[in-house]
């Protein structure tokens, strides 16, 4: 991937002060997605290299085979730290933490300490808003300030390893993890993906309330077959460069020192077995000397089933005949540390003897691991103060919970508002209706941390948010139980029945949809809360439809016959079909899976605190059967053009547009972009180009836009995408206030990678667009020069 081309954006006073309320303040005349994006990887220590051979030197083969292996919180045994293990992941007691550590450097024949880590999405106990929704915020600052949180209550349990962030673009609605990431678009996803490694590892990741991001999951993981987890992917190089590989670079560049291969095969090599991928891309071509880990069991799935040698466990991908083949297949692909399956511990030694593996790649791999222990400060620092991991008040500061609760806040997009039916008025009464009212699962969301357990803050239901933002009477109505059919103690998923996850009645407060009728007619203003429960989303996770689960139309239906305006919330973890849906409320709010303060969050919103101001970082579709549908799309021959019969249209839908297009969102008041201003009309392919616009708020209220500027390459070697993202600056202003914003192309936003891989920058026209969503009417071109 070709250097992000640096861009500045003139910010205005209030959107500095906004920014540095949430964490970081920003230079006079920089960009917080030219700040996000500033690379700050540093070459290796010669002290710490010195060390790590050093120690390397000292290592039996049976030692270096212990290093490379990772185990879970229920395999790890006392045995395994004398032995010299080298990482666990999921074991989030401190005094266990410190039980194995203790062994494991004062027991052990070298005192090397265990990396322990842990799965911290957006938040380990302080929980922040899902990283789709953070997204939305298009402020890359969110997504620093949540990984930053996530770092410090994760280091103080005992942890030095986050499996975060997770940086796959998808255009794959139906993927439960489609949640976990940024959404469609690969500029967007680089920005926040690196935002949050810069988050969580800070300028040294040694520091107490700082661990070592671990990137996830390389690579093509986002776009599986029929959008079903761990599903095959099949990508042209020209796509996996342009597409899915420029956040894992992004993230690399921002010092990312591990990254976690992926379940699938990418065009029919596993993703922990790839050494295109893991060796000749990240770690030759990018530089990359941290290390490799396996996704759970990913190693052991490279076998072909029935599986050999062990004859239990997971088999599948076939590219490896037994444990063994498996094991010695991961490690030469590049991948180097082996999760849950332990392979190359067990069969390494006659593995080597055989030449299955090389002593200088199982060398290599140890290396890198020692490397990024010792860059840590584990060696220095390996225990936990089990005194202050086990106490309350360690977690939820307030200064955090207030960072949580802007963060959510930001992170919410207005798609409707008709007849001005938000904000609702505080003083009057308010009925909040549908089966997201009061639950934990759906203010968390999936890979919630440690978010509910008794040493997290309180979690604010919608309820309880709306009854302390409001003087007039708030009252709550289930109507309906979305539950879920999912067993955690044994991962087990029963039967699916009439009743699994079909909003049936009644509610779990013992009211039906009836009730909620009365207690609408009983209010002056309406609130339903609809949506995905909490355990519709994250892995393992796909949908096969993307409407409204169960009976949520109905219970919408029978409350807009009230003929009260009704405001929809919708909790979801993906975009969601609302065809049928959006015509009925008079206004909807999407507030994703808000977190540990997203009833205040949304509350806030509501009632007019905070004027909404994000932007969908996904498209929504008009019906699943559309699906995938992107704004970045390749052009065709024969473009969509419903009145004529012979194009790639859909004969059943009256209109080529999604419901709602990437870089969507309403606001409480209204903007216009104007003046789109190129310095130059032409350009050297060396050169730069600058592009400003004039954003205003022509409303009554303050408000947020998010300036947007997408660039085509009308004629090319290789048909090049409709639009594609290459600039955003979120800005806040006050009535009539405008603000210029200026941003610069260079070669790496102009130019491309082909099916070689290599990257090219050809000459002709490139037209770029500005505007506040991926549809932006504002046009004006320049020419690269031969």
């Amino acid at each position: 991937m070709a250097r992000i081309g640096r861009r500045t954006a003139a910010v205005g006073t209030a959107f500095a002060l906004v920014l540095a309320a949430g964490g970081s303040a920003l230079a006079a005349g920089t960009s917080s997605e030219d700040q996000a994006l500033a690379p700050t990887r540093q070459p290796a220590a010669k002290t710490i290299e010195q060390k790590v051979n050093r120690l390397l030197a000292r290592m039996t083969t049976k030692e270096k085979l212990q290093q490379v292996q990772l185990l879970s919180d229920g395999q790890i045994t006392d045995a395994d730290a004398k032995a010299g293990v080298g990482s666990v992941f999921s074991l989030v007691d401190a005094a266990q933490i410190n039980h194995f550590q203790h062994i494991a450097v004062e027991q052990s024949r070298l005192h090397i300490p265990i990396l322990f880590a842990y799965d911290t999405i957006h938040g380990y106990r302080t929980i922040f808003p899902v990283p789709l929704g953070a997204a939305s915020s298009f402020d890359p600052v969110v997504a620093r300030t949540d990984a930053a949180v996530g770092a410090k209550e994760s280091a103080i349990q005992g942890l030095k390893q986050v499996y975060s962030p997770m940086v796959d673009v998808s255009h794959e609605p139906r993927w439960g993890r489609i949640v976990e990431g940024a959404g469609e678009d690969p500029y967007l996803g680089s920005v926040f993906a690196a935002a949050r490694v810069k988050g969580t590892q800070g300028s040294d990741y040694s520091a107490p309330d700082k661990v070592v991001a671990s990137v996830k999951h390389y690579v093509g993981y986002g776009q599986p077959e029929g959008g079903r987890d761990y599903n095959t992917t099949d990508i042209s190089e020209s796509r996996l460069r342009n597409l899915y590989l420029p956040p894992f670079k992004a993230a690399i560049d921002a010092g990312a020192d591990t990254v976690m291969c992926s379940f699938n095969s990418l065009n029919g090599v596993p993703g922990c077995a790839n050494k295109y991928t893991e060796t000749d891309i990240l770690k030759k071509e990018w530089g990359f000397d941290g290390f490799i880990e396996s996704d759970y069991t990913a190693v052991a799935e490279l076998r072909a089933c029935p599986p050999v040698k062990p004859d239990d466990g997971p088999c599948g991908h076939g590219i490896a005949a037994d444990g063994p083949d498996a094991g010695a297949a991961a490690l030469m692909a590049g991948t180097d540390s082996e999760m849950v399956s332990t392979y190359l511990r067990d069969y390494g030694t006659q593995l080597l003897s055989d030449g299955m593996i090389s002593i200088s790649r199982l060398n290599d791999a140890v290396k890198r691991i020692l490397r990024v222990k010792f860059r840590a400060g584990l060696f220095d620092h390996p225990y936990v103060d089990v005194t202050k991991a086990s106490d309350p008040a360690s977690y939820g500061k307030p200064a955090d919970l207030a960072k949580a609760r802007s963060a959510a806040a930001r992170s919410m997009v207005l798609l409707k508002n008709g007849g001005g039916a938000l904000p609702l008025d505080a003083t009057k009464s308010t009925a909040l209706i549908g089966p997201f009212g009061q639950t934990v699962d759906e203010m968390l969301g999936p890979w919630s941390g440690r978010g509910a357990d008794d040493l997290a803050p309180k979690f604010v239901t919608l309820f309880d948010g709306l009854k302390a933002a409001s003087s007039g009477a708030v009252t709550y109505t289930a109507a309906c139980n979305l539950a879920h059919n999912f067993d955690p103690p044994n991962n087990a998923v029963p039967p699916i029945t009439p009743d699994d996850e079909v909003c049936a009645g009644p509610g779990v407060d013992g009211t039906t949809i009836a009730d909620a009728v009365a207690a609408a007619n009983d209010a002056d203003q309406v609130v339903l809360a609809l949506g995905e429960s909490g355990f519709m989303s994250g892995e393992s996770n796909a949908r096969s439809s993307l409407d409204l689960p169960g009976h949520q139309e109905e219970l919408l239906d029978a409350v807009a016959a009230t003929g009260k305006p009704v405001v929809v919330v919708l909790f979801n973890g993906r975009p969601l079909d609302l065809t049928g849906v959006v015509d009925k409320p008079a206004a909807i709010l999407e507030a994703w899976f808000p977190g540990t303060e997203g009833g205040n969050a949304v509350a806030d919103v509501l009632y007019g605190k905070v004027n909404p101001g994000g932007k969908l970082p996904v498209t929504f579709p008009r019906g699943v059967g559309t699906v995938p549908t992107y704004y970045n799309h390749e052009p065709s021959g024969r473009p969509c053009d419903t009145t004529f019969k012979w194009n790639a249209r859909y004969r059943d839908q009256d209109t080529c547009a999604p419901l709602f297009e990437f870089g969507y969102g309403l606001s409480y008041t209204t903007f216009d972009v104007s003046k789109l201003t190129l310095n130059r009309s032409s350009v050297s392919r060396n050169g730069q180009v600058s592009v400003s616009m004039v954003v205003k708020n022509t409303g009554d209220v303050a408000g947020d836009d998010v300036a947007q500027l997408y660039i085509h390459d009308p004629v090319a070697s290789l048909s090049q995408p409709v639009r594609r993202l290459r600039g955003f600056e979120r800005v806040t202003l006050a009535p009539g206030e405008s603000q210029k914003v200026t941003f610069t192309l260079d070669k790496s936003d102009f130019g491309f990678y082909d099916n070689r891989g290599k990257f090219v920058v050809e000459p002709g026209e490139i037209q770029v667009f500005g505007g506040d969503s991926s549809s932006a009417t504002l046009t004006k071109s320049f020419t690269v020069k031969p």
